[in-house]
């Protein structure tokens, strides 16, 4: 199996737009409708870098940063952190853009785990990861520490 760099698979400015709907009482998006739109885009990371169906094993360290309200646009960056055997981790950085102004601010972060599926639905290897940056690199080692935090809570 051939590793691939992170590039291959990550999601930049996945984008979509704050409606009335996604808000909560005080006028900010629900924490849920970001972490479900999260969610999806690792997915799509997760599928793209195991050319496999992969499932939500776990999501870690989720932080809610800022508040983002009616009218900002949500910005998603996704990319797959490390590879294990048959599990990865995918890290989630959300940003709200004020689109009047173009002013970004950082509003979540989170780590999510997949594990790939075979056409048998049982885990299945997948391909390593390549970090590249010194960002990715940083990101590839601090995925193995949250890996040995959650094997040792379990």
């Amino acid at each position: 199996m051939q590793a691939k760099p992170v590039s291959d698979s990550a999601i930049n400015d996945q984008t979509t737009e704050i409606f009335p709907n996604d808000l909560n009482a005080y006028g900010t998006v629900f924490g849920g409708r970001i972490l479900e739109i999260a969610d999806m885009t690792a997915a799509i990371v997760a599928k793209r870098h195991s050319g496999k169906i992969c499932v939500t094993f776990s999501i870690d360290s989720v932080r809610f940063l800022a508040p983002a309200g009616h009218g900002d646009i949500l910005i998603f960056q996704a990319s797959v952190n490390r590879v294990w055997r048959t599990s990865m981790e995918v890290g989630i950085k959300v940003l709200a853009e004020d689109f009047r102004t173009k002013e970004r601010r950082h509003i979540v972060s989170a780590y999510f785990t997949f594990v790939a599926l075979s056409d048998e639905h049982k885990p299945t290897a997948i391909a390593p990861v390549i970090p590249e940056t010194e960002d990715e690199k940083r990101r590839f080692d601090a995925a193995e520490m949250r890996r040995q935090s959650r094997l040792k809570n379990r």
